[in-house]
């Protein structure tokens, strides 16, 4: 099961750090979304695209993770090469984590 199975999710940019908005499908997934929403494994399934820290900002109220992932736009999208230069597409690369059998 991926994370796109039980959760949506949009990202966007400020400067070189992206910022990745998940959210529960349903309510009754929120935890299962955090235990699998660590900063290791969102830097673990990144790899070198992610060059800083990852930080994951629980918001139960709206059943929902804020994570915040610095470096990971090569530089911003003014210096950077890279073709996702404003991180739209981290939001869908996150989905395809692969989550835990519980």
């Amino acid at each position: 099961m991926k994370l796109v199975d039980i959760a949506y999710a949009r990202s966007g940019d400020k400067g070189d750090i992206s910022n990745i908005g998940v959210i529960a499908k349903d309510p009754a997934d929120y935890e299962r979304i955090g235990r699998a929403l660590t900063p290791e494994r969102i830097q673990e399934h990144f790899g070198e695209w992610v060059q800083g820290d990852v930080t994951v900002y629980p918001m139960p109220n709206i059943h929902s993770y804020n994570v915040v992932c610095e470096r990971s736009l090569g530089g911003g999208a003014t210096s950077t090469v890279r073709f996702d230069q404003t991180g739209k597409a981290m939001s869908t690369a996150l989905l395809r984590m692969e989550l835990d059998h519980e």
